[in-house]
């Protein structure tokens, strides 16, 4: 199988139980909650997103042939040395490309692997670290792993059928929208109302980094 990847660089997560953490970002391309291109945006079911994740022209992304040829392209931002090796699949909608086969290609190479999904489409085995963040209006079937963030305000979102999900982490995330401080105080509201979830925070977008 082949990978189409919009962008891969060396970074620190932003976001999450994981934020601070060193790692290999793999953006791939596609999604399927909307098209990314902005004609489409009123009517997709993921309205927010903040991403570009069309096509294949981003620093570090391209066709990838094989599992094999992504692993090491990952291996090569990372550097030197395997220890603690970590790399982050988000996108778009990773889980319409992600395989038994990458998995594989980047555990060989010392990778812990870190998934970012919007849930819809299972998560394939071999997981490290599976985060699942679900839009309101899709229907989320992966219903358990190790971390559920939510973006906040969804208007239409069931948090009381979440709070019954399997994961170990629940958190929320304030909209990056046009009215910031709204959507980050009712994010604050959210979780002073229910002690389940906690508060994370886009921290990339403060410290200037992708």
């Amino acid at each position: 199988m082949s990978y189409a990847v919009k962008e891969m660089f060396l970074t620190l997560q932003g976001e999450g139980v994981h934020a601070g953490r060193r790692a290999v970002f793999v953006r791939f391309a596609g999604c399927n909650l909307w098209t990314g291109r902005e004609q489409d945006r009123a009517s997709a079911v993921c309205q927010f997103c903040d991403t570009d994740f069309v096509g294949v022209d981003g620093e570090g992304g391209g066709r990838f042939a094989d599992a094999a040829t992504l692993a090491d392209a990952a291996a090569g931002f990372w550097g030197a040395g395997q220890a603690l090796r970590y790399v982050i699949l988000t996108g778009g909608e990773p889980m319409l490309q992600i395989d038994a086969a990458l998995i594989d290609a980047l555990h060989a190479r010392g990778f812990e692997i870190g998934v970012e999904s919007n849930g819809t489409i299972a998560a394939a085995p071999g997981i490290d670290w599976l985060c699942i963040s679900p839009k309101a209006g899709s229907t989320v079937v992966q219903q358990s792993g190790n971390e559920l963030k939510l973006v906040w305000p969804q208007p239409g979102s069931d948090v009381d059928a979440m709070q019954d999900w399997a994961f170990d982490h629940f958190l929320i995330q304030p909209m990056d929208c046009a009215d910031g401080v709204a959507a980050r105080d009712a994010a604050i509201a959210f979780v002073m109302d229910r002690p389940q979830w906690r508060l994370t925070l886009q921290t990339h977008k403060t410290l200037g980094l992708r």
